[in-house]
């Protein structure tokens, strides 16, 4: 890669001023995920870009958000929707230019919106011009070295190098064609065959990134957000694991230095630049270990995400969240829904009660200290969409690693009554087809109905940001009856949510409603199903 350097006038699109007390703007922002097919689509090729992103942010300022994270949207041939990168300092002209990006940028910090982009350390696409060098070099070669290659087992090496199983299904290997006139070598690739795997254990890789990274800080972005945070790296003698599957494979303890080196890069521009992780993990404490005073400044809290509809189980995900960034003086994230996985409202048991329960989970994240991130479309109460196999795009889908991702990732109606509810100036279906239900569900439609998802989120995001003036990070547990979870901050709010099948007995120190996700019929109970915000009625004050 030959990563060129933003140019002088690129440093236009300042970033937005810090806060007053200093405070870093991440640390309680509300950010706003842009799944760049399926925002908006500005030129009518059905598919979503830079200038419909542009067009639409006085929406989501209106909305009251922080921030937007944008997923790839670098040249790629999109065998997995830009998650494998052909280069990763330009735009694909399917979604535009960098004349765009810079206009959408300069646009959303004209708003007081801070961007965060995506970037994708762990693999390339097979068509970045490394790889191409890569086949095209001889086993053991420089070119080689930047990823993943090793001969195959079994006689004439026609056996994978080890029993490794790719995420998305299917082996983690691949042949490459024999090209030299010696037996043809595999790579390794822990997702798509088409995404091969870097060897980070290569300087030349760091390297290389570090000056990705500064080309889009230079261009004026506030952030990333690393995928496969904890994919980097993968141990070097690439034995077999009892089953095949990643999980022995990743978090291994090198990655740490490269997040080291990320910090000291991000901490040289102003803004309070940052990096958020996605890392799967198994505990709250593996996930805290990427987010050290001299690490990363976020990683995404998985925890909330897969926690069942139950106030026992969200109990254990607060605790176990707040005390393990608690020991590295970390803020925590929530998260409900994003472009990998089944919308909360359907995770929650869809139609009106998934809804419901879409509504009281969201009301609950946004009371907790930290930062909440939020998925397109859920701000409309949009379900899961059950694509047929003849539109269906996702690679894992047709791996068989999984059912696929693209029910999520439909896109969003904005006006209207038939598709494509003004996605974009076409009469014809989006790249993934919408549902002719979803007319009730518009932009539009929402906008004017008091009482819609699309109202409480403007109500709920607008409450937090007046509440969280004044509180601190403290999260004191409330005893509440069962079936339900209730915790105050500080002594100002309280906030219960009821999982339980019955409407339940508010606790003592709920005081007045401030907000709630369902009305409250009858005075001192809290409906099933539902969670609201109250003033602190008898919170104990230090002496």
């Amino acid at each position: 890669m030959q990563t060129p350097r933003a140019t002088a006038e690129h440093s236009a699109a300042q970033t937005p001023p810090a806060a007053a007390d200093q405070t870093p703007w991440w640390r309680d922002a509300v950010c706003y995920e842009i799944y760049v097919r399926s925002f908006a689509d500005a030129d009518g090729d059905g598919v979503g870009d830079m200038a419909g992103i542009e067009q639409r942010l006085p929406y989501l300022a209106d909305l009251g958000i922080d921030a937007i994270w944008i997923t790839p949207f670098y040249p790629s041939p999109q065998n997995d929707h830009g998650y494998d990168v052909a280069d990763y300092c330009d735009v694909d002209p399917r979604f535009g230019t960098l004349a765009d990006f810079d206009a959408m940028l300069a646009r959303a910090h004209g708003l007081g919106i801070r961007v965060i982009i995506d970037v994708v350390p762990n693999h390339t696409s097979s068509e970045h011009a490394w790889f191409a060098r890569a086949l095209a070099a001889e086993p053991g070669s420089e070119e080689r070295d930047r990823y993943v290659f090793r001969d195959g087992r079994g006689i004439d090496g026609s056996e994978p190098p080890n029993n490794w199983r790719s995420i998305f299904g299917g082996a983690a290997w691949t042949r490459a064609d024999d090209t030299h006139g010696q037996p043809a070598q595999w790579y390794l690739h822990m997702f798509d065959a088409t995404q091969p795997d870097l060897n980070w254990h290569n300087p030349e890789v760091g390297d290389e990134f570090e000056a990705i990274l500064r080309f889009w800080l230079d261009r004026g972005v506030d952030g990333f957000r690393i995928d496969v945070a904890h994919g980097l790296f993968t141990p070097v003698d690439l034995a077999d694991t009892a089953t095949g599957d990643e999980a022995s494979i990743f978090h291994q303890p090198e990655v740490h230095e490269v997040y080291r080196r990320w910090h000291r890069v991000l901490a040289e521009y102003d803004g309070d630049r940052m990096a958020v992780a996605e890392a799967w993990t198994d505990s709250p404490e593996t996930t805290a270990s990427y987010i050290r005073a001299d690490e990363l400044q976020q990683a995404f809290n998985f925890h909330w995400l897969l926690a069942e509809w139950s106030a026992e189980a969200f109990r254990d995900v607060v605790v176990q969240t707040l005390e393990a960034v608690g020991l590295v003086d970390a803020s925590a994230t929530w998260v409900l829904s994003n472009h990998d996985v089944v919308r909360h409202v359907t995770r929650y048991g869809g139609g009106e009660t998934g809804l419901a329960r879409g509504r009281a989970a969201l009301l609950t994240m946004l009371a907790l200290p930290g930062s909440s991130y939020l998925f397109q479309g859920e701000e409309l109460g949009l379900e899961q969409v059950d694509v047929a196999p003849e539109h269906r795009e996702d690679p894992a889908y047709f791996r068989g690693g999984s059912e696929g991702r693209d029910g999520c990732r439909v896109p969003l109606p904005w006006a209207g009554t038939q598709p494509p509810f003004d996605f974009g100036p076409g009469s014809g279906q989006p790249w993934l087809p919408q549902p002719a239900e979803w007319s009730a569900l518009t932009v539009s439609a929402q906008s004017a109905d008091p009482h819609s998802t699309l109202a409480f989120y403007r109500r709920a995001l607008a409450m937090r940001r007046e509440v969280n003036r004044g509180l601190d990070a403290s999260v004191v547990l409330l005893d509440t009856a069962p079936g339900t979870l209730g915790f105050r901050r500080g002594d100002g709010l309280v906030c219960v949510i009821n999982c339980g099948g019955q409407p339940a007995r508010l606790p003592d120190e709920a005081g007045d409603v401030v907000l709630s996700s369902s009305p409250l019929d009858e005075p001192g109970t809290l409906p099933a199903d539902t969670a609201a915000w109250f003033r602190a009625a008898t919170a104990t004050r230090p002496g």
